[in-house]
């Protein structure tokens, strides 16, 4: 027990810290998730604490595991009309652009790094996809209200993108090990697609229809995200056991558990949102500690043109392509382009190739993991700056002229009934009303939130007065005159 608690004892004061320089260094700009690859890197084998970690099966296992906790928080965070509003944008950068993404990051990886076309399309593929945590970790920190097809585009993006990147990993690794031809890739992709679809839709179907049978109301949300939890992690397990696409099944069970359950996911938001973080910062302190800084130097020049091609040209020259026939525009193309955060999504994919014993495998992990610290580093520090230079920042709602000025002495508690409220002040109930009135706006307004944001309902506009760790907090009232 001497060594256990000892072992207990360091690994809450790294988190605890971790945490805490987390939320100061926000305050200058740098993304939360960078604070976790730094402590790990701290402790790691080339860190002052000198701790030897080398287990990549390891650090595989529990990184798929947190992937898939990460996607599902964001499958019940994503509203039907986002997916309505983003998909066709969505899909097309999730599968066209992570394809052009990894041929031109390929192609400079041949070269570069003096590997065949299989292996530069392997490197490529591992760093092309987005990562929904580090995206929205950023969005959130920064405060942009960004306009509803953007968010939507960035949001369904992000989570698609993963299952793509995923197949297009394993169809390389078994390219390159066993010689597999086309018509493998297609088999895969079939396998991947179809029973990570039908197991995450399936799934989905029974869970929310045994939730809105469960005598749970929102006093029971660690209960009821704990069910949501489980469920989609068998989920995610049964559709990996047929060589199914787990990342693409356990978000679309979120969806679709959001979508059929809406009460019940709300009441455990909160749980599930904690879930997602532990998850986050589990897997970035570990890949940290997995990382040894000195072989990342040895490979510098090279990671240079990877992460430049990425940032610069392959991101921005596929979103730009991929979002040319939707008639995005210029400005909210470029920055799509710029939101391209890489996080933990890469280093898990550059896990797989060294698992397989993938000859020269381990400098992909090197080049991957600096790839994702540049990213955060300076495409993360430089979001807010970049959207309000393209201008895609949308301004605060103000509530009509004619409405009384009361904003500044009515406040509301975001967590009361919406019910209760709305019922209050004599206005109709919305279709589905047993959510709080902080979840409400949340889904009316369907973006991420800040300050000033609003919406009007029958003669009231309700207005953001203030967030607490990115939810509703308070909300002020505004009523129009009645009729005489």
């Amino acid at each position: 027990m001497h060594s256990f608690n000892l072992v207990l004892l360091a690994g809450g004061l790294l988190v605890f810290i971790s945490l805490l320089a987390g939320v100061l260094s926000s305050r200058l700009g740098l993304p939360f998730l960078l604070v976790f690859l730094l402590a790990g890197m701290f402790v790691g084998v080339d860190g002052p604490v000198g701790v030897p970690f080398d287990n990549a099966r390891l650090s595989a296992w529990v990184g798929n595991a947190a992937l898939a906790v990460i996607l599902l928080e964001g499958g019940i965070s994503t509203r039907m009309q986002t997916v309505r509003s983003g998909l066709k944008p969505a899909l097309l950068l999730a599968t066209v652009g992570v394809l052009l993404t990894a041929a031109l990051v390929g192609a400079v990886a041949m070269h570069v790094m003096h590997v065949d076309w299989r292996h530069g399309l392997l490197l490529g593929a591992i760093v092309g996809s987005t990562d929904a945590a580090a995206v929205f970790s950023v969005l959130r920190q920064t405060g942009l209200r960004l306009s509803d097809k953007v968010s939507a585009t960035l949001e369904l993006e992000s989570g698609l993108n993963d299952p793509v990147a995923v197949f297009l990993v394993l169809a390389l690794i078994a390219s390159i090990q066993r010689d597999a031809g086309l018509l493998d890739a297609l088999w895969l992709l079939a396998r991947q697609v179809g029973f990570g679809a039908a197991f995450g839709l399936a799934g989905a179907w029974g869970v929310a229809r045994l939730l809105r049978r469960l005598p749970l109301t929102v006093e029971h949300g660690g209960v009821l995200s704990l069910i949501i939890v489980s469920a989609g992690m068998a989920v995610f397990a049964a559709a990996g056991l047929v060589e199914g696409s787990g990342f693409l099944g356990i978000y679309l069970f979120g969806v679709r558990v959001r979508d059929g359950a809406e009460q019940a996911a709300h009441a455990a938001s909160s749980a599930l949102d904690g879930f997602a973080w532990a998850a986050q910062a589990m897997l970035f302190l570990l890949l940290g500690l997995l990382v040894s800084p000195h072989d990342m130097l040895q490979t510098a020049g090279a990671t240079l043109a990877v992460a430049g091609t990425l940032m610069f040209i392959a991101r921005p020259l596929a979103v730009w392509l991929c979002l040319l026939p939707l008639r995005f525009g210029l400005r909210p193309s470029l920055f799509i382009g710029w939101v391209g955060l890489r996080g933990a999504v890469p280093i898990v994919l550059a896990l797989f190739p060294m698992m397989d014993k993938v000859e020269g495998s381990y400098r992909f992990f090197n080049v991957a993991f600096a790839v994702v610290l540049a990213s955060l580093l300076l495409q993360g520090t430089t979001l807010g700056w970049v959207a309000k230079l393209l201008r895609v920042v949308e301004p605060p709602q103000a509530p009509p002229a004619e409405h009384r000025a009361v904003q500044g002495r009515l406040t509301i508690d975001a967590e009361l009934p919406l019910a209760d409220v709305l019922a209050f002040f004599q206005l109709p109930l919305p279709e589905h009303s047993g959510t709080s009135l902080g979840d409400w706006l949340t889904d009316n307004l369907a973006r991420d939130l800040v300050e000033g944001d609003g919406i009007d309902w029958h003669g009231a506009h309700f207005r953001v007065l203030s967030l607490r760790d990115g939810k509703v907090d308070r909300v002020g009232l505004a009523l129009a005159p009645k009729a005489p």
